[in-house]
């Protein structure tokens, strides 16, 4: 009898092994991974017409031309994809896409800036459901604008303060978005949106251009996946799980310096190297939201320079070379971030402790973090001073614990 019992044990146990292994392969199927089950994707175009602030002078028409632009119109294509929504990202996040998008804009001035073309990333999600096919919801757009007319050649000197001074320039904006589903396939959507141009300081001058708008596109479905599924409540317990987390970023970047030499202001001849570290401790609250400290530390090749020079003006500037730590910073501040699967926006704010002669103290940062691993990312940012003066770029990469 013993054996026997034995005998029907042992099935047993393999049977709920079995059964045990057959739970958990289901589970497995029923939450696939991010990219290992097909994705949702989605084509549109888009109109968007917008007013150029008058943040500076040449746009208000102090220029070659003495025209003010006052108007600027923008065409884009785009293509995005959501995450399956059977998958754990899917659930998590419903709703979420991201995608590239590709813009012709023209601000009716080609000879004073021609008409650039922007390639970007972008990145949205919903915000709020009214109902099954209308919602409002964000989205920011980060990439490069090319075509721009370098018209800083045609001046004898920076009188005119030209708003751009480069053929490329970084481009990037944000939007608040109406969207509506017309069908399974089809999707309208109405946007007030807000686009920044600017070189991050890799030439002088640069004085960018802010514009504000409204746009207004439609989209096409490939392969609609209308079905939507919870998550579980241990993926969100673990999703959402309290915890500190720790960056490390090493950046850097090229810059353009003005220096203040007695009544005068010239531009350095020139480009200088940047190099920095951030270190931030961040607290994670849940899924979405992470804030905490960073501290910042930076080595800029063109700083500090004013009380090292030698005599002349304008291309005869001559300076000593700056004692090393005379032209570095230290800071130290706040950061928030938005994170969502691949991306991760933040916007920092703090002051230095320790600043070259002539520096703002007070800055602010702005950056993209594209995970290429669960631990390992690309940044593209921008360092600002006293929320006008730019900077830096911040183009590095780091590691995150």
């Amino acid at each position: 009898m013993k054996k026997i019992l034995l005998i029907i044990a042992g099935i047993l146990g393999v049977a709920n092994a079995n059964a045990d292994e057959s739970v958990q392969k289901i589970y497995e199927e029923e939450v696939p991974k991010r990219f290992s089950s097909p994705m949702q994707w989605r084509v549109g175009v888009e109109v968007a017409p917008a007013y150029p602030l008058p943040t500076n002078t040449f746009l208000q028409g102090d220029n070659v031309y003495g025209e003010r632009v006052n108007a600027a119109f923008a065409g884009t294509l785009r293509g995005d994809f959501s995450f399956n929504p059977r998958s754990r990202e899917g659930r998590l996040y419903h709703g979420l896409y991201q995608g590239i998008g590709l813009d012709m804009r023209t601000f009716f001035h080609k000879r004073l800036l021609d008409n650039p073309v922007s390639l970007y990333i972008l990145q949205g999600a919903p915000v709020k459901h009214f109902s099954d096919r209308l919602w409002l919801g964000y989205e920011w757009r980060f990439g490069a604008a090319f075509g721009w007319a370098d018209r800083s050649r045609d001046y004898a000197d920076y009188a005119f303060y030209p708003a751009i001074s480069t053929r490329v320039t970084a481009h990037m904006g944000v939007s608040l978005k109406l969207n509506y589903a017309l069908s399974e396939r089809w999707q309208l959507s109405f946007g007030l949106d807000a686009t920044h141009f600017s070189n991050g300081n890799t030439s002088f001058p640069n004085a960018g251009i802010n514009s504000i708008g409204l746009s207004a596109g439609v989209s096409y479905v490939i392969n609609p996946q209308p079905e939507t599924y919870d998550p579980t409540p241990e993926m969100l317990a673990e999703a959402n799980r309290k915890r500190w987390i720790w960056d490390v970023l090493a950046y850097g970047a090229w810059r353009k310096r003005q220096v203040h030499i007695e009544d005068t202001g010239p531009v350095l001849s020139g480009t200088y190297g940047v190099a920095g570290i951030q270190l931030s401790s961040l607290r994670k609250f849940n899924r979405y939201f992470c804030a905490g400290f960073a501290l910042d530390m930076k080595y800029d090749s063109s700083a500090g320079k004013e009380p090292y020079w030698l005599g002349g003006y304008y291309s005869d500037m001559k300076f000593a070379r700056p004692p090393f730590f005379k032209q570095c910073s230290l800071g130290i501040g706040g950061v928030a971030e938005l994170n969502m699967p691949i991306f991760t926006v933040g916007a920092g704010i703090g002051v230095d402790v320790v600043s070259p002669v002539g520096d703002k103290r007070f800055y602010q940062l702005l950056y993209i973090k594209a995970f290429v691993t669960e631990h390992l990312y690309l940044n593209a940012g921008y360092r600002l001073g006293d929320f006008k003066e730019p900077q830096n770029l911040m183009l590095g990469m780091g590691v995150r614990f």
